[in-house]
Parts: structure tokens; C-alpha cells; sequence
């Protein structure tokens, strides 16, 4: 539930501050950020094992594109979320990550109190 709200506020963000990714609203954004983690569970393992040389040679940032690539096929399901570019899916999955990694750091800080 929590990747899910994460996955969400980093597509309405990446939908708010780059013209690449295209949104009619806040209900495609959410259905969008569903499908998003429904491929993340079922089609990145995959992915990550077959390119793992290539993940191990470029030291992780293979993943971004591996990400990326979850994000294309997220946009080829779902057609009214729009990704129109390679450039602003990976600026898309970068602003992700940070609320994935805010998200988590947010939820540590609460359960150490």
C-alpha cells in the first residue's frame, strides 16, 4: 500500500513538472500508479535476472533503464497515461525513486520512536 501511495505521488509529480508524461487527471494517475507496481511485481524480476551482467557492468544504473522501460509498458496498458519520450520516463523514474526512498525514510523515522 505504501510503494503504491509512493508510486503515486511520483507520477502526479513527474506529470505536474514534465511535459513528456501525459495525464487527463488525478484518476488516471492513480490507476496509472496501480498498474505501475502491478508490472514492478510481475515483470521487473524478470527483467533484472536476464540483464543482471548488464545491471552488474554499469555498476546499478542499468536498473533506471530497466525502470524506465516498466514505465513504457505501464503507458502501453493503460493508453490514457502517456509517457512521450525516453528522457521523461527516466526523469519519471527518478522523481519515483525519491518518493519511494521518502516514503521509506518517513515510515523508519515512526517506527524507531
Amino acid at each position: 500500500m505504501l510503494t503504491w501511495l509512493a508510486n503515486f505521488v511520483g507520477l502526479f509529480l513527474a506529470s505536474v513538472f514534465f511535459s513528456g508524461i501525459g495525464a487527463d487527471g488525478i484518476l488516471v494517475i492513480v490507476i496509472a500508479s496501480l498498474i505501475f507496481g502491478i508490472v514492478n511485481a510481475l515483470i521487473k524480476p524478470v527483467l533484472v535476472i536476464l540483464s543482471l551482467p548488464a545491471i552488474v557492468l554499469t555498476f546499478g544504473l542499468f536498473s533506471l533503464i530497466i525502470n524506465a522501460l516498466m514505465l513504457y509498458i505501464t503507458s502501453a496498458i493503460y493508453k490514457p497515461f502517456q509517457v512521450n519520450s525516453i528522457w521523461a520516463a527516466i526523469a519519471t523514474v527518478i522523481v519515483v525513486w525519491i518518493a519511494n526512498y521518502a516514503m521509506s525514510f518517513i515510515i523508519d523515522d515512526k517506527e524507531e520512536i
